[in-house]
């Protein structure tokens, strides 16, 4: 997640009538047809606000940009070139179905719908939630909730991208619903503690099934890979009629919050807190029998006892431990060793989903994606802690993201990634985030390894100056363009006055290549994109709801 702060889940409430209440009092108008704001979005340069992008090794301008190109030879179709229309969607609520099944308030989401598609929305996203298909029992699967969605989803004439979500929902930031795990499988837990990822002081962690275990028939009787196929083809069954033409894009949940990673920054009960180092998730025991075979593969049977003893705690800074520090561990030959074996395992996680899923849907016109988390604190420090606890590989000497890339090209695989929307100079100094150059960094791996990239918004925003932001890195002056963007997230404040005409103006220029637009007469966000005051507030064939 980059940090993903999750939004609101609950669903607006939608009813005719002629203006727009909401709990602050504001009042304004929501039209379904076309809006004709007055204000314009322009997208600065990236190359012109970005600092430093992946330390001295990854460099993405000027003469050194070319020659890091040449030398891992950059080559193959240019994915979004300046003037490609950048398809937008909106992720729906999390609780778009409901704990029995069901879809949640169907009146206002078929009135949503209409207002997103009024915009010139691609689509929308949604979670497919194991813990509610499946909670009745082992190959015991409902889709009628999601049935119905898809049915109102073609009747407005909008795209579907669907997650196999086969994480837990709660504990992370904003997931302000609980969708746990399904009862069988966390029966299954209660039993054997080691099915779940453990941390260095014994604390485990439900959100998601250990990679450990990928391959034992621990799930009654089947592995957790046989598992996720048999969900993922009970969904290609249920939907074939639609897949390819309504469900475009299969998103396939690899980790915790659906992103291909280890839970090393947990939200809940204050375990971690931005922009704490995290820590490594290696030692339930399916875990830590496969860092001893490793240890012993490589004549170091000292190295596979347990993870690195000097890694800090999940609230520390890299400079307060022996593994993350400047001249740390984690450059030594153990380190290494270390590091090449977790993150190894964790992209063979993703190798095996990837596969199954890409047997699965073949030939059904959707596509594939799979998410990456935005890591970007601490990523202008040697180690890049952060991104190391959570399995990417990714340090001054070492590219992380290449190897994923080129994992998810090898199965024609688009490659999610998020903080889209951020800037270097919005992040606190003490944490050493680099966003911006983190973007660039996965832009030009997936440029090198030549698959798509898609992107979304980490945070919940609605000003001018986070949609410029996305703007200028859905161009592809380094590395890949975006191929799509997903927006975080359909909620009540989304349609609210200047937060509606940000979205649809940002619709537009998107549709356009991000070029549409020009500065305008005021700023009230403090950001390099100012957004002018709405003088023109005519439309046509209005239709009017209120958020109530």
């Amino acid at each position: 997640m980059t940090i993903t702060l999750r939004s609101s889940t609950s669903f607006i409430s939608l009813r005719h009538t002629r203006s727009l209440k909401t709990p602050d009092g504001f009042s304004g108008t929501v039209c379904f047809a076309q809006i004709k704001p007055s204000c314009r979005l322009q997208a600065k340069n990236s190359k012109q606000e970005a600092q430093l992008s992946h330390d001295d090794i990854l460099v993405t301008e000027g003469r050194k940009s070319k020659n890091w190109e040449k030398l891992h030879a950059i080559s193959g179709p240019d994915h979004s070139s300046n003037n490609s229309r950048v398809p937008v969607f909106v992720m729906l609520p999390l609780d778009t179905v409901t704990i029995g099944g069901n879809l949640n308030k169907p009146r206002a989401m078929n009135a949503s719908l209409m207002a997103l598609r009024s915009a010139g929305v691609e689509g929308v996203m949604v979670d497919a939630w194991w813990g509610l298909v499946e909670k009745d029992g082992p190959l015991k699967y409902n889709w009628e909730g999601y049935a119905e969605l898809v049915q109102m989803v073609q009747k407005h004439g909008l795209k579907l991208q669907v997650v196999m979500s086969f994480h837990q929902c709660g504990g992370n930031v904003g997931d302000s619903c609980s969708i746990p795990l399904p009862p069988w499988v966390l029966e299954e837990m209660s039993k054997n503690l080691d099915l779940v990822y453990t941390d260095k002081s014994g604390r485990r962690n439900p959100e998601y099934i250990s990679l450990g275990c990928d391959s034992l028939p621990l799930l009654r009787g089947r592995t957790p890979i046989q598992v996720y196929s048999d969900y993922m083809r009970s969904f290609r069954n249920r939907f074939k009629d639609y897949l390819g033409h309504v469900i475009t894009e299969i998103q396939v949940g690899m980790g915790p919050c659906g992103e291909l990673r280890y839970p090393a920054y947990p939200e809940s009960n204050g375990t971690w807190n931005f922009p704490g180092i995290g820590e490594f998730q290696c030692y339930d025991k399916y875990m830590r029998a496969s860092l001893e075979a490793s240890a012993e593969a490589v004549g170091k049977t000292g190295w596979g006892h347990r993870g690195p003893h000097d890694s800090g705690q999940y609230n520390q800074f890299p400079e307060e431990t022996g593994f993350f520090r400047r001249d740390g561990t984690w450059n030594t030959e153990y380190g290494q060793f270390f590091l090449e074996w977790y993150s190894g395992k964790l992209l063979e996680h993703g190798d095996k989903i990837l596969a199954a899923a890409e047997r699965i849907f073949r030939g059904t016109g959707a596509k594939l994606s799979g998410k990456v988390a935005g890591i970007h604190w601490h990523y202008r420090t040697r180690s890049h802690a952060a991104e190391l606890t959570a399995g990417y590989y990714n340090t001054r000497h070492h590219d992380g993201y290449l190897p994923m890339a080129r994992m998810f090209s090898k199965y024609g695989v688009v490659l999610n990634f998020t903080c889209m929307e951020m800037r270097d100079g919005e992040q606190p100094q003490h944490a050493n985030c680099s966003p911006e150059g983190l973007v660039r960094q996965v832009k030009m791996a997936t440029r090198t390894a030549r698959t798509e990239l898609a992107g979304e918004n980490a945070l919940e925003r609605y000003d001018a100056g986070a949609y410029s932001q996305v703007m200028a890195t859905s161009r592809s002056e380094s590395g890949n363009g975006l191929t799509a963007f997903t927006y975080l997230r359909m909620n009540k404040r989304l349609f609210e006055g200047d937060n509606w005409l940000h979205l649809v103006q940002f619709v537009k220029s998107m549709s356009e290549g991000g070029r549409h637009g020009k500065l305008s007469e005021c700023d009230s966000s403090g950001t390099n994109l100012h957004v002018g005051f709405i003088k023109d507030k005519s439309v046509q064939k209005t239709t009017e709801v209120a958020l109530a």
